[in-house]
């Protein structure tokens, strides 16, 4: 708008005064007017005349725009494991208070997920949370959502991305996935507003929408969006299981060359491996049923916890561990239970039996 005056002599004084608005990190808020006053001060003939005025509004326009983080590691979970979270960081940094639609999709199976792993199958049961105590857990106190409603300018939300993990993963296997928030107008609480759109053409007298986002992982520059990938690792042990047999003596040879012939004794051995660079495997028991062809020998007892040298199938198993374990007559059953495995390492439940 242009704003004209007839001057009637030579102007002396023009002072110009703007009126000040605070400004957020983000800029003017949206809506903000911008009044501009203009006097002009005069002479005629060295008297002085009667200031001329004039002003000029401006309404701010709506810049979109947000920003997300995500965790600085992978979640590593184990197969089978429940409410795993990724977690989220999203700021609004648009000059507006804001609602933001919030979607998670799947990485498709070969691509690259967030921390260098390669996807190779989908979480499930995935849900969307507000961190509302930004402890990173999902717990009472948190909000299950789907969408962030009424974000002022300037502040950041945590967001839980909620999945768990089929039970038929092995260890290292990942899985990525997507958040995915999309700007909406803010303004009434409770309720998504309307997704926003760039305002087309020239600039009008209300509050226009400029889309000022950057591409995220999925989306492009300008869409009022802003996409972010989070992974989930398999940890889980890897076990192999080997049972080795040694003779002891036979009713002949004794000790001595023993044969397998009925009535020999022999030494059975489960050695139990996980592998290098496996999770640690916890709340291991071994159960053997034997079969009607030897009977246990109660008397020499059951060892747990025993080592081995070597390696599968042909482990030599050391004449240690703690007695422990069990046997039930009913089901011919040996029993025992191990300490916790670590990775890289290996532990043996060993007893004795004869041969019928």
């Amino acid at each position: 708008m242009k704003i004209k005056f007839k001057l009637l002599g030579a102007v002396t004084l023009i002072p110009l005064s703007l009126a000040a608005t605070p400004a957020l990190a983000s800029g003017t808020q949206a809506g903000t007017t911008i009044t501009n006053d203009v006097t002009v001060n005069y002479k005629v003939s060295g008297v002085s005349q009667t200031a001329q005025s004039a002003t000029n509004a401006v309404t701010v326009d709506r810049k979109v725009n947000l920003t997300m983080t995500t965790a600085a590691a992978t979640t590593n979970s184990a197969p089978g494991s429940t409410a795993q979270v990724t977690s989220y960081t999203l700021t609004n940094t648009s000059n507006d208070t804001l609602d933001f639609a919030l979607s998670v999709a799947q990485q498709s199976n070969g691509a690259t997920a967030q921390h260098g792993g390669t996807d190779a199958f989908d979480t499930t049961n995935v849900s969307i949370y507000l961190d509302n105590n930004t402890n990173g857990t999902v717990d009472a106190g948190d909000t299950l959502v789907t969408y962030l409603d009424e974000i002022a300018p300037d502040t950041t939300k945590n967001i839980l991305v909620v999945s768990d993990i089929p039970i038929s993963q092995t260890n290292g296997q990942v899985a990525g996935v997507v958040l995915t928030a999309q700007a909406a107008a803010g303004g009434s609480s409770g309720t998504q507003g309307a997704i926003l759109t760039a305002t087309a053409g020239a600039n009008t007298a209300g509050v226009d929408n400029v889309l000022a986002d950057t591409a995220g992982a999925t989306d492009a520059a300008s869409d009022g969006k802003y996409s972010i990938k989070g992974d989930y690792t398999v940890s889980a042990p890897v076990l192999t299981i080997t049972k080795v047999s040694t003779l002891i003596s036979d009713p002949i040879n004794n000790s001595t060359n023993p044969k397998a012939i009925p009535g020999a004794t022999i030494e059975y051995c489960i050695v139990v491996a996980n592998a290098a660079g496996a999770a640690t495997a916890t709340n291991l028991g071994v159960s053997d049923t034997l079969p009607s062809t030897i009977a246990y020998s109660s008397g020499y007892g059951i060892f747990v916890n025993g080592t081995a040298t070597g390696s599968a199938p042909s482990y030599t198993c050391n004449a240690d561990g703690a007695a422990g374990g069990g046997y039930n007559a009913g089901t011919t059953t040996v029993t025992g239970s191990l300490s916790n495995l670590p990775a890289g390492s290996t532990s043996t439940v060993r007893f004795r039996a004869t041969i019928n």
